[in-house]
């Protein structure tokens, strides 16, 4: 199981792991052992609720399947458990950030004096702008 919030674990029966053969470093025995970690989570049968799943699904981006299955893959480390906590660990925090409902934006008016201040600085940068360029002489 993997706890999300002291109110929220998720299943082992709701998502698979697979080991894989990792690229990169380890010598002699890296092509022996697979210790890569291959993580799917099916974000649509899922027991969240709906909005989570949708903010799961903008948070996910790429690593989101059109089925709403959500991979996730780990090979920073030669560990195979390091790299299993790992792609655990970012599951978990992809799933709180989705459970953080924005708040909605209320839209707001400039108030008078801000809009005075606007339209003066307005016209003193237009004065400063008018004195460029053009010479004066007797016309």
């Amino acid at each position: 199981m993997i706890e999300v919030t002291p109110h929220l674990t998720i299943r082992s029966e709701d998502y698979s792991e697979r080991m894989v053969k990792a690229s990169g470093p380890g010598g002699q025995h890296v092509n022996k052992t697979s210790n890569a970690v291959e993580l799917r989570y099916d974000v649509r049968g899922s027991a969240l609720a709906e909005d989570v799943k949708e903010r799961l699904e903008r948070l996910a981006g790429s690593r989101m399947t059109q089925d709403g299955v959500l991979i996730l893959f780990s090979q920073g480390s030669r560990s195979l458990e390091m790299n299993r906590q790992e792609v655990r660990e970012r599951l978990a925090d992809l799933v709180r950030k989705a459970l953080h409902r924005p708040k909605a934006r209320r839209p707001t008016k400039p108030t008078f004096s801000s809009r005075l201040k606007r339209l003066e600085s307005k016209t003193k940068r237009s004065g400063v702008k008018e004195l460029r360029g053009r010479v004066r002489g007797d016309d």
